[in-house]
């Protein structure tokens, strides 16, 4: 633990007066309700999207990098707007693709200690800087019409897995939800299946709630035959 992580957290466990703990609180409930209200007002403009996750780690030369430029590019074409973290990495060349195709470009960053900086891929009047994880994760939750999980890290399975438990639940629209490039995946699909399943953790019907596929065609396809079998419309 360095220094900047043991003042941070000597700084939430010591103790603090009532006065202080109100104070704090009630200042945190209008930040988050200020965030809150700067995400409904821009996002609800911007018609049908999809979210693609995935890890800012990945440089341009890297496959994934490429093939999430064609996903993004492919779903613009289609004509659905393109949500991402608005970092570096998958969430730019997402934000390119759908650049590039003459798409919706929405990027939904977040303030960190090490400084995230959003990509130029992103709509100047499409950007929006939260300081809080669970309300951008309600954003993106809210505002999506379909998942794309590409290869990431814990980031990208929170915000993948957030959505598959609200899904679960009935706590969100059963969006269609795709895991792209099966190799990746693998490992977490058998776990789910030999651990998580057989401990009836889950139930068999779970694991439909997401697809798992290998090329840009096979995603696109998936969501756009999603909505023309259920013949479901813009959710907003």
């Amino acid at each position: 633990m360095d220094t900047r992580e043991m003042n941070q957290f000597r700084e939430t466990v010591e103790p603090k007066t009532w006065s202080e703990t109100i104070s704090y609180d009630t200042w945190e409930i209008f930040k988050v309700m200020a965030e809150l209200v700067e995400g409904f007002n821009k996002l609800t403009r911007i018609g049908p999207c999809v979210s693609i996750f995935g890890s800012a780690r990945t440089d341009e030369a890297n496959k994934y990098y490429k093939l999430t430029e064609e996903i993004a590019y492919l779903l613009a074409k289609s004509g659905f707007g393109i949500i991402t973290g608005g970092g570096h990495g998958i969430m730019e060349a997402a934000n390119k693709g759908a650049h590039f195709a003459a798409g919706k470009s929405v990027g939904l960053n977040i303030a960190l200690p090490f400084e995230q900086k959003p990509n130029t891929f992103i709509d100047g009047n499409k950007l929006l800087t939260f300081d809080y994880f669970y309300v951008r994760k309600t954003m993106f939750m809210k505002y999506s019409m379909g998942f794309v999980a590409m290869p990431g890290g814990f980031g990208t399975l929170d915000e993948l897995t957030e959505a598959i438990t609200l899904i679960q639940t009935h706590k969100l629209g059963r969006f269609p939800i795709v895991l792209v490039v099966r190799e990746y995946w693998e490992g977490l699909i058998n776990w789910l299946n030999d651990k998580v399943l057989t401990s009836k953790n889950i139930n068999p019907e779970d694991i439909d709630i997401f697809k798992v596929v290998d090329t840009a065609e096979e995603v696109v396809n998936h969501i756009n035959a999603f909505y023309r079998t259920y013949e479901l419309k813009p959710n907003f």
